[in-house]
């Protein structure tokens, strides 16, 4: 697998992109470089966009009736201008798959925000999610989303680049308008979906079967309600291991029983948190290979994103690809 679609990212600027952090930085982030040569990125930074400058009085989160927006150092309310410019900004993207935003902002961050008891009082009361983010959340949830600090873990990283790139290429089926398009992107899908949660899939399953004769438009909106909650969190371990024996399966009349005991043991060693993922996937693929099973080549579950995105540090992760 490797024509993959361009996603397209909304991304905060301060990381890579501009010296626009209220101290005047810019942040080195590890992943946008990585990521850079595969990914269109649409830098933003919400604060520069509503006319604070570089370098800027710190602004907070302040608790009240209504979480605030506001600069301690002036006393300006900056909730409603925020507000306004992140449903403005967000009410004219299109083609959008994802985004990546600054931790702990309080425009950008996603979780851990911290919430002060007032614009005088530094007491910390809360956490919650950034203005820009919360409206982001609000109106695309079912996009690839994540703060630039929790992709150091790779099991949440392969899911954000997993999803990433598998809604970038649903964006091209959904182009393209037509039923065959949509079931053959559902086909070569099938196992990393299996991953995630077979009792969706085989739901997605019907409803490109269209047995009622639904009109395209249709069908396509509820195959994406399913497959946005499909992907909705990353897959267990145990789903991989489901999966993989599904694989190993169409090679039960070829492989000979060492071969089968060997893989059985392999298994068993990622479940233990022994081996990596990818060690299993390895041996699968080299099935795959070598009885030119061409139906599972085209399975996006050996590779759902370039390979050129997987660190070298990753191949020593106990639950690498979980």
């Amino acid at each position: 697998m490797n024509d993959f679609p361009v996603p397209r990212v909304v991304v905060s600027r301060c990381l890579e992109f501009g010296e626009v952090r209220y101290n005047g930085a810019v942040i080195p982030d590890k992943a946008v470089q990585r990521m850079r040569p595969y990914v269109e990125f649409i830098p933003i930074c919400p604060e520069v966009e509503i006319g604070l400058g570089v370098p800027r009085d710190v602004i907070r989160i302040v608790e009240g009736e209504e979480k605030q927006l506001i600069q301690p150092k002036t006393g300006e309310d900056l909730t409603e201008e925020m507000k306004n410019f992140s449903k403005g900004f967000l009410s004219q993207l299109s083609d959008v798959d994802g985004f990546l935003l600054k931790n702990r902002s309080p425009t950008c961050g996603m979780h851990d925000v911290k919430v002060y008891q007032s614009e005088k009082n530094s007491q910390v009361v809360g956490k919650t999610s950034g203005l820009f983010a919360n409206e982001i959340l609000q109106q695309f949830g079912g996009l690839a989303i994540e703060e630039e600090g929790r992709l150091k873990n790779f099991t949440l990283r392969h899911h954000f680049l997993t999803k990433l790139f598998t809604l970038a290429s649903f964006r091209q089926v959904k182009k393209q308008g037509r039923l065959q398009n949509l079931q053959a992107f559902h086909s070569r899908n099938k196992y990393l979906f299996m991953a995630y949660h077979p009792g969706i899939l085989k739901q997605m399953g019907r409803i490109i079967a269209n047995h009622d004769n639904h009109l395209f438009s249709e069908v396509i909106e509820y195959y994406k309600e399913r497959l946005y909650k499909l992907l909705g969190k990353p897959a267990k371990p145990s789903a991989h291991v489901n999966v993989c024996q599904h694989m190993a399966g169409y090679f039960k009349k070829e492989l000979s029983p060492k071969e089968k005991e060997g893989f059985q043991s392999l298994l068993k060693q990622y479940s233990d948190e022994k081996v990596p993922l990818s060690a299993v996937l390895s041996v699968l693929h080299s099935w795959v290979d070598r009885f030119d099973n061409s139906y599972l080549q085209r399975q996006t579950y050996f590779e759902p994103y370039p390979l050129e995105l997987v660190e070298i540090s990753d191949s020593g992760k106990g639950r690498a690809y979980s």
